[in-house]
């Protein structure tokens, strides 16, 4: 039996992982919100819900004592082009927010995943198959409070004992929750366009390649990680994890082998651009592969038959 807090439960990854983990687990696995993002449905339903705001400390320890938490679940955060309009915000949340929660975690005797993410690295970095132990000089404020946090939480570890694990998540594309403002979001908004019949306008430019993953892999890997025994682990935070890389052109083109009528132009998103020239192309996972036994189970086929399939049955809309 595990009781897991998760905050930021009402995001993307949240959602999804919350219910996941309520499939699994015995116990309580309660979905930590904020106000104005209280949960609804079958988050609501589901299980335990509880207000925690990360930047205050005091909920986190009051949620942890309540429901004797014993693992953290810290998915509280702002996406990369959402945190470059609120850079201040999107440290108090990534940096202060993640101190709060190691805190209350060294105190109480919680375990503590916080994701990073391909951001983490940047333009100086190898962009092809780039290594999990490589230079790290992000441009972005999400990427500089996503490196701060691998550092932190490795302190913790070695200073005190906590018990951090992480995993850096490449672009997640999912059909249950809405995009959150990432830089990868072009790879969830045009599966949309091509269910509703639309003329996808494309922010990225044409051979600009990204590290993307289907999200029932992205649950899988931060369950598995938690789960592992840590005695082969060599790393901690953060894991490169991978599954497929693409460019727009390359997902159009597989789209169209099921919707030929597709059409897509392109739109140019500067601030996007820049973002997603600094990342890399693909990931070297070798070291999860080998430490923890990470191994994906979608590719660009599987994932695009598996997203349009449900999105139309979600949206209504007849093959």
């Amino acid at each position: 039996m595990k009781n897991i807090l998760v905050i930021g439960a009402t995001g993307q990854i949240g959602s999804e992982l919350t219910v996941r983990l309520r499939e699994i687990y015995t116990g309580n696995v309660v979905c930590g919100y904020i106000k104005g993002a209280e949960p609804q449905g079958l988050l609501l339903e589901g299980g335990p819900s509880a207000e925690v705001d990360i930047t205050d400390a005091r909920q986190i320890a009051e949620a942890v004592d309540k429901y004797k938490i014993d693992t953290i679940y810290n998915l509280a955060a702002l996406l990369s082009a959402v945190a470059e309009s609120k850079p201040q915000l999107a440290w108090r949340i990534g940096v202060g927010g993640l101190f709060n929660t190691l805190e209350v975690a060294r105190e109480k005797k919680c375990a503590v995943f916080t994701p990073s993410s391909i951001g983490s690295f940047g333009k100086n970095s190898p962009h092809v198959h780039t290594p999990q132990d490589t230079i790290q000089r992000p441009e972005t404020i999400y990427g500089i409070t996503k490196v701060t946090g691998e550092m932190l939480s490795d302190y913790y570890y070695r200073r005190f004992g906590v018990d951090t694990r992480s995993v850096r998540f490449p672009g997640l594309i999912s059909y249950v929750a809405p995009p959150g403002g990432g830089t990868t979001d072009y790879a969830v908004h045009i599966y949309y366009s091509a269910v509703k019949g639309e003329v996808f306008k494309c922010p990225i430019n044409p051979g600009t390649f990204m590290d993307m993953m289907y999200m029932p892999d992205a649950l899988r890997a931060a369950i598995e990680i938690m789960e592992a025994d840590p005695s082969k682990f060599v790393h901690r935070n953060s894991f490169n994890i991978a599954s497929m890389g693409f460019d727009p052109e390359i997902i159009y083109s597989k789209i169209k082998e099921y919707v030929p009528e597709f059409k897509m132009e392109y739109d140019h998103d500067p601030l996007r651009q820049a973002i997603a020239d600094s990342w890399p192309d693909s990931l070297d996972d070798s070291c999860a592969r080998a430490e923890w036994g990470w191994k994906p189970e979608y590719d660009i086929d599987k994932m695009t038959v598996d997203m349009l399939s449900h999105l139309r049955k979600k949206l209504d809309i007849a093959e």
